[in-house]
């Protein structure tokens, strides 16, 4: 690679890596991607530009040119605001021009995969070994080429000296006559015809004492041993004798005779060295490729870029764009660009982002783009992940498409069961840990990096018992706690630290919460963690207590007792972190319970009470935290749907039996409740 770096094609442009390159010098066979050279320009503020200065070899520009617009005309190429051709003498020039907020890399990738802005030559190397076609690498492609060079030079070499010695074997007649010039003469004058002069010149011996060096560079070893040697001419010699002008037998024209011959006596000399020694038909081969390289040094044209990659992900082809996600109760998602949905908020009320049907709201709404990764978790243990970009896009107005039809290998009853929208640098996932919950109160902690590579099939997060099913699963780290609650109004609440990471996402994890007979886990919930003394989280919960009391209808002359165990910073600090626990039954009542009535304990207990369940309250439906500003939708088991803030829910203690929150008819009981995102609070 260090001499032979790969192909350099008259039209410039860039090999993409070297795998193509190795591969053909190594089989003889391969493929290599060329691209044109591009470079990106802002040619106004956040507007940018992709240039083409250089095309692919045996690429026509204006079919270029043309099936870019073509697929700026099909909707296949989005972001494009103008294409023009602006090529003159000095080079190729293609500019295209992009849309405000358009990402140019991801352009250019689209222009790679669907134009012929990216080509693929590919490479044979047959070569004639023994007169037959073979199929070499490089080294063989080498040998057969220097094979093939030697061949050339030594018929040329043999040609060269054929001819040379032809013409000095004609030299040499001349010789022989100049120097014997008046018996030639002679002969011709008393020949009766041409012929005749030929048969008596080639007839007789001449002496050849005074050119005996002469004929010694045409036949080495001529006249040796011989005081006066002679020779005979042959016909061709004769003839050339018999066409000589007569000027040629000046002292001049002699000199020129002598000179011609001594330099083919030389040739021949050569020529006859080179046939017999490779290594100076070596030389000779290396000394023409040397003056082709000077003559053809002109410098490289096409770069090859080692770093470049030919494999493109769809994602690489999918533009960055800020979209929000909506999630409905009954499963139904879909994405709608981000500016559509600000610009229905602006200038009054709006419209729903979504359209439900009556017994159908919004139970997740997050913004996110087009790459996010997110994870989706089913009731059987099995996780899904999908980029943002694959969920279906939709419009305001419409409800969107199955979650379930996104995740295939569903079984009968298979539901999600958590849904987690993860950072896009998946490095950042090490970073993180994730939390599940079964209903049988099974739990575990595994490295959300566990979850980087999920196949589109899904793959088992969390190996459940039979009978089981997971009940949810949440990101946390170190320093938050575990809640879970129990339908039969129990809840334990302990350190994410306390569970241990597991390297297997096939284990079934450990006891969380020691349920009775009947009982089970419906929700799992991540508290941020305080450091406080029973006695500090006692006396804030009575000084809280007494305020609210204070400030009720029948608040007046109720005394919030004075700070003993806290400061007024302490107290200001404890207030900032305080959380609340919504807790929902399934006869339609509820409460918020201050996140500090939970105290911290080892997991595996049976927890302590959050709410009683009574006859009036029925079994719990959901357990989950909530924001003054946050509403709360419940989902009764006849379709019926009912919107509460979160703040007009009363606060009060965990052994307590909530008040009601929705008037439920004889028989008709909640099934689930879910807090709604921020975004669907207000107007949309």
């Amino acid at each position: 690679m260090k001499h032979l770096p790969g192909p350099d094609f008259p039209t410039g442009g860039i090999v993409v890596g070297a795998s193509g390159i190795r591969e053909a010098y190594a089989t003889g066979r391969g493929s290599i991607t060329v691209r044109g050279r591009v470079h990106i320009e802002e040619y106004r503020k956040e507007r940018f530009a992709i240039v083409v200065t250089e095309i692919p070899y045996l690429v026509n520009k204006a079919r270029l040119v043309e099936r870019i617009a073509e697929l700026v005309r099909e909707r296949k190429l989005e972001g494009v605001a103008d294409l023009r051709d602006e090529s003159d003498r000095s080079g190729v020039r293609v500019v295209i021009e992009l849309r405000r907020d358009v990402d140019p890399e991801v352009i250019l990738n689209r222009l790679y995969r669907f134009t012929p802005l990216q080509t693929t030559f590919g490479v044979n190397m047959v070569a004639l070994v023994g007169g037959r076609p073979e199929l070499l690498d490089l080294r063989g492609v080498l040998q057969a080429f220097l094979a093939f060079r030697e061949e050339v030079v030594r018929r040329r070499t043999a040609f060269e000296l054929a001819k040379a010695r032809e013409r000095a074997n004609v030299l040499a007649g001349l010789a022989v006559a100049v120097a014997n010039i008046d018996a030639v003469i002679r002969i011709i004058r008393e020949s009766p015809d041409p012929s005749t002069a030929r048969e008596r010149l080639c007839a007789r011996d001449w002496p050849a004492t005074e050119i005996v060096d002469l004929l010694r560079l045409v036949e080495p070893g001529f006249g040796e041993g011989r005081k006066r040697p002679t020779c005979r001419l042959d016909e061709r010699q004769a003839q050339a004798i018999l066409d000589l002008r007569l000027q040629r037998l000046t002292a001049l024209e002699r000199g020129k005779i002598h000179a011609e011959l001594e330099e083919l006596g030389r040739k021949i000399a050569e020529y006859l060295a080179i046939l017999r020694s490779r290594e100076k038909l070596l030389e000779v081969v290396e000394r023409e490729l040397l003056a082709v390289r000077e003559k053809f040094a002109d410098p490289r044209r096409t770069r090859i870029d080692l770093e470049a990659s030919t494999e493109t992900s769809e994602e690489d082809l999918i533009q960055r764009e800020d979209v929000v996600v909506t999630v409905t109760h009954r499963g139904y998602i879909k994405r709608v660009p981000l500016d559509t949905y600000r610009a229905q908020r602006r200038g009054g009320r709006g419209r729903s982002a979504v359209s439900t049907r009556e017994d159908d709201f919004v139970t997740r709404l997050f913004v996110a783009n087009t790459h996010t990764p997110v994870l989706f978790f089913t009731s059987a243990g099995r996780v899904y992940k999908l980029k943002v970009h694959e969920l279906p896009e939709g419009r305001p107005g419409t409800r969107g498409r199955p979650l379930v039809n996104l995740l295939p290998a569903l079984s009968p009853g298979e539901t999600v069961s958590a849904i987690l929208v993860l950072p896009e640098d998946e490095e950042r996932w090490g970073e993180l840990d994730a939390v599940f919950a079964t209903a049988r109160g099974r739990v575990r902690r595994n490295d959300l990096s566990d979850f980087v590579h999920v196949p589109s099939t899904g793959k088992i997060a969390m190996g459940l018992e039979p009978g089981d099913r997971l009940v949810g699963v949440a990101v946390c780290d170190e320093g938050q706690d575990v809640l879970l609650a129990s339908r039969h109004g129990l809840a334990i609440r302990f350190p994410v630290a306390s569970l241990r990471v597991f390297r297997s996402r096939g284990a079934g994890g450990v006891t969380g919460m020691d349920l009775q007979e009947g009982d089970e886990v419906v929700s799992l919930s991540i508290l941020r963690h305080v450091e406080a003394t029973p006695e500090e989280r006692e006396e804030y919960i009575r000084i809280q207590n007494a305020k609210r009391r204070a400030a009720g209808e029948n608040g007046e002359g109720v005394e919030v007792p004075p700070m003993r165990v806290l400061t007024p910073e302490r107290f200001a600090e404890l207030e900032r972190l305080e959380e609340f626990v919504l807790t929902v039954t399934e006869k339609g009542y509820g409460k918020r319970t201050s996140s500090y009535e939970y105290r911290i304990t080892n997991r595996g207990g049976q927890g302590v009470v959050n709410v009683d369940v009574t006859g009036r309250n029925g079994f719990v439906a959901a357990v989950f935290p909530v924001a003054e500003a946050d509403h709360v939708m419940l989902v009764t088991d006849r379709g019926r749907t009912i919107r509460i803030a979160a703040g007009e829910i009363r606060i009060v203690g965990r052994r307590t039996q909530g008040v009601r929150l929705v008037a439920l008819d004889e028989g008709e009981r909640v099934v689930s409740a879910a807090r709604l995102e921020e975004s669907e609070n207000g107007e949309d």
